[in-house]
């Protein structure tokens, strides 16, 4: 799994989930003693979550599918943490261990079936900006036709790379920055359409440089930079989206 996170661009933010839970795990660590000290008699039932959890993986080797077997390992943490120090231990550390489900790679037909329509969307809404910004244009599918080039919008410009990493990140920030859970389920639901967004227009930029400046705005330096321009884009949205959800009941407390 280290492996793919060093590999695969898709899942670069999976190195930094343990480093994240494990720093939330250090914070609560005073409140994570008290609740090891109370115990409960739950603890057999996390026994049996380790057992599961191997079971899972079992099945997951035969079948040769890597996300069961990493999925494996985070229920096994679960388990484990249940089986050792009590059910109450568990809700303290709920979030940390929750997270590390962001560690995970999909898996490649889920993979697949969230990126195709995320390329037909943004091919569509950036083709339809170009013909408004007076750019000719067509589109067949997630392929955008310019006049001195043809742009394919291909997986990794699907936009499931920085809706992944802004997903984690937006679930970070409303851990930290709020408590009233509506207000962080509403920020974490919004990481959705911003970075869609934001995608759709990164691919309608490059047809407004390809066509007015040069076809190498499509690749390159370019292409690279417009990516990391755009999640930081996505990112300032989320920022204001919670300063905004901030304000909201401030004048009743």
């Amino acid at each position: 799994m280290v492996q793919d996170w060093l590999q695969d661009e898709n899942y670069s933010h999976g190195i930094l989930v343990p480093l994240i839970s494990g720093y939330v795990l250090w914070t609560r660590r005073v409140a994570l003693a008290e609740a090891a000290r109370e115990g409960d008699s739950s603890l057999w039932s996390g026994l049996a979550l380790c057992v599961g959890s191997l079971g899972l993986l079992i099945v997951g080797r035969a079948g040769a599918e890597l996300f069961l077997q990493r999925f494996s390992l985070v229920t096994l943490l679960w388990g484990g943490v249940w089986w050792l120090w009590g059910w109450g231990t568990v809700r303290v550390a709920a979030f940390p261990l929750g997270f590390l489900l962001f560690m995970v790679p999909l898996p490649y037909l889920v993979y697949d079936a969230v990126a195709f329509p995320l390329k037909l969307f943004a091919a569509r809404i950036a083709t339809e900006s170009l013909f408004y910004l007076g750019v000719p244009v067509f589109r067949e599918g997630n392929i955008i036709h310019l006049a001195s080039q043809t742009l394919e919008v291909a997986d990794a410009c699907s936009g499931i790379r920085s809706l992944l990493s802004l997903l984690a990140l937006g679930v970070v920030y409303a851990y930290f920055t709020e408590t009233v859970q509506w207000k962080r389920g509403l920020i974490v639901l919004s990481t959705v359409p911003i970075a869609i967004a934001a995608n759709a227009f990164r691919v309608a930029g490059t047809g407004v440089l390809t066509h007015y400046v040069s076809p190498q705005a499509a690749e390159g330096f370019f292409h690279t930079f417009s990516g990391w321009l755009v999640f930081v884009v996505a990112f300032v949205l989320l920022f204001l989206v919670g300063g905004a959800l901030r304000f909201v009941g401030a004048r009743k407390r």
